[in-house]
């Protein structure tokens, strides 16, 4: 069991939610800070700073400072325009924090100043579009905001519209479009993480449990393979969260809520294309979020449902898990963030 201590972000207006963010190690959590629906963590790049999506009716992102022993101190929110907030990034020059209003389908930007809190936001970048699920692709559905290797590209993923914007952000914090990746209609297209040679990427689909390995070059993601995140057989409702690639590119990991298991895919050369070649149970009900331990040797499954996070053991030569103990016990944890 790892002792290395974690942040993790949670739902507090479910029925039987928390009080906000945790913070401890496998031994135990405690509440760093409250704060509503913290359901996305990011640090700054040198980690002096903490940056929370608060997913609410009025979204809007918190930021902190980071003490000692994982205290906390409030420093400011601001409101991101759009409802339901679930996802953010820091941007790889550190001046900007941008996330996703999944309800409201829009992406925020938010200048960070000196002092780490937030400024009134820089753009509200509003998407449109739709997809044929009638009662999920309504309309947009923003669900990550994310970089590629060389942080020259953005990508924010629509779960509504079954797409994936690639944009340039520019120094004045904006979003230019470059091109649009249109994944297979109903999909519903959630998470993206890109290999680390940067010309290959992995977009998890939340709609009908698929992976899709891309290539990606100047500027320009295009499908290579689509596979299922489940083996053969499997019936049932599932929809899949998180999607991780292993430091060395060879592995790639993705959560199956409903199936309640974790899959691991094993990557060709260059990355461009993957196997299905594990899956096992998750350690707990609806695995939202996935992320490894600082070290790369272990991997947190935070189950929302169960109250609970598992901690995996990985086999660095096969990529293949093994559940490590009692899982951590943590009400609603729906974000996993290694200090």
């Amino acid at each position: 069991m790892t002792s290395e201590q974690i942040f993790v972000g949670s739902y507090t207006t479910q029925e039987g939610g928390g009080d906000g963010i945790g913070f401890g190690t496998a031994a135990g959590l405690r509440v760093a800070a409250e704060s509503a629906n913290p359901s996305f963590l990011a640090f700054s790049a040198d980690r002096r700073f903490l940056y929370a999506t608060n997913e609410l009716d009025a979204g809007r992102v918190s930021a902190f400072a980071v003490g000692e022993g994982g205290t906390l101190e409030f420093l400011n929110h601001q409101p991101t325009g759009g409802e339901h907030p679930c996802h953010l990034a820091v941007d790889p020059s550190g001046r900007f924090v941008l996330s996703a209003n999944y309800g409201s389908g829009s992406i925020a930007i938010h200048p960070i100043k000196a002092n780490g809190s937030l400024g009134d936001p820089t753009q509200i970048l509003e998407r449109d579009g739709t997809g044929p699920n009638q009662e999920r692709q309504e309309g947009p559905h923003a669900h990550q905001v994310t970089f590629d290797p060389s942080g020259s590209f953005a990508f924010d993923i629509d779960l509504g519209a079954d797409s994936v914007h690639v944009s340039t952000l520019s120094t004045a914090g904006r979003l230019e479009e470059v091109s649009r990746l249109q994944v297979h209609p109903g999909a519903g297209p959630r998470h993206l993480v890109f290999h680390p040679g940067g010309a290959a990427a992995y977009l998890i689909n939340e709609l009908d449990s698929t992976l899709i390995v891309c290539s990606f070059a100047e500027g320009e993601l295009a499908v290579v393979q689509t596979l299922s995140t489940r083996p053969e057989g499997v019936e049932g409702d599932n929809f899949p969260a998180e999607v991780l690639v292993s430091a060395d590119g060879r592995f790639v990991y993705g959560s199956n809520r409903g199936d309640d298991t974790i899959a691991v895919f094993g990557t060709g050369a260059d990355g461009l294309e993957a196997k299905l070649i594990q899956t096992i149970g998750s350690g707990g009900t609806w695995p939202r979020h996935l992320a490894f331990s600082q070290d790369g040797n272990h991997l947190y499954a935070a189950n929302e449902r169960s109250d609970t996070i598992a901690v995996f053991t990985i086999d660095q030569s096969s990529g293949a898990l093994t559940a490590t103990g009692t899982p951590l016990n943590w009400p609603k944890p729906v974000c996993v963030l290694p200090l």
